[in-house]
């Protein structure tokens, strides 16, 4: 399976159709009147749909395990067509589609296996995905391209002793979320220096700044403290996130003095100095934090 351990959870929603096409009239008149040997032919394929949904990981071999929190299922009758619609949802890393097309192409089946001793001639067609909703591209900000400055805070790593690795794991997710890095920096953990980085960083017109080290409790740890005496507003969702999903992942996350706010219309994010704290901070908040500057202009969530 795909290892989806680096999501997030989100509510997941997707509606699948399938259409089941009948022979006769008289098939369509003994499905509403419920005259069908084998019983209520709606009610039945709807609870097989509903089991169907829930173990789709049993029957797709690279489907994972996920809560169903939700399903429906509609129909609506033209003629000699039987439309379906099976809409799941669930909270977890990953989406519902194949679970609402194994639920709707069930539903289909179960009407198939019902209907076939009074009518020789049903056909199921068009299974599809109508729609889906609650992943990565649902909350991909599409504005404006952004620019980054990325300014590592390490005294041992400006004094050569250590390669950086965390801070190339910061531009290396920002390129894929297509923020251009203007500026790629390698400094002590010194006040001045962080301060005269961030001013120079937003006088360039930068939409983020980002450090990586100095977040720690060690003596030499000092990027917060540089920091907060120049940040307008701080935003403590974003410090809880980073911490929330570093703290599912390793038991010291919670240690980390992590910083996020602006500075006028620019986001300054500290974020810890260890290539894998780092790197998830960013998968933490990334893309959907770019959405800040959507807000600072004036704009609105989208509450959908």
């Amino acid at each position: 399976m795909v290892d989806i351990t680096h999501k997030n959870n989100t509510l997941r929603t997707a509606t699948a159709q399938a259409i089941v096409q009948v022979g006769t009239k008289e098939t369509i008149e003994a499905i509403i009147t419920k005259n069908i040997p084998k019983g209520d032919v709606f009610e039945m394929a709807k609870t097989a749909g509903l089991f169907a949904a829930k173990r789709t990981s049993d029957m797709i071999p690279d489907c994972h395990p996920l809560p169903i929190e939700y399903t429906s299922v509609n129909y609506a009758i033209n003629n000699l067509e039987i439309t379906i619609e099976m809409t799941v949802k669930t909270i977890y890393k990953t989406g519902v589609e194949v679970e609402a097309m194994h639920g709707a192409s069930v539903v289909a089946l179960t009407m198939y296996d019902m209907l076939k001793p009074i009518d020789k001639n049903v056909e199921i067609k068009h299974i599809k995905l109508l729609n889906k909703r609650g992943g990565k591209s649902t909350y991909k900000d599409n504005g404006a391209p952004y620019t980054a400055g990325v300014i590592v805070c390490s005294d041992s790593i400006s004094a050569g002793h250590k390669k950086d690795k965390a801070g190339k794991e910061i531009v290396k997710k920002l390129e894929t979320c297509a923020v251009k890095v203007n500026r790629y920096t390698i400094i002590p953990d010194e006040k001045d220096q962080i301060r005269n980085q961030v001013k120079e960083l937003i006088k360039e017109g930068n939409d983020l700044v980002i450090f990586t080290g100095g977040t720690g409790l060690s003596p030499r740890d000092n990027t917060p403290e540089a920091l907060l005496p120049l940040i307008d507003r701080r935003i403590p969702g974003i410090e809880e996130t980073i911490r929330a999903y570093g703290q599912d992942r390793m038991p010291y996350a919670m240690l980390s003095r992590s910083v996020a706010g602006v500075i006028g219309d620019t986001l300054v994010l500290a974020l810890p100095g260890s290539t894998n704290g780092a790197k998830e901070s960013m998968e933490a908040i990334f893309p959907s934090v770019l959405h800040v500057f959507r807000i600072l202009q004036g704009g609105k969530h989208d509450g959908k």
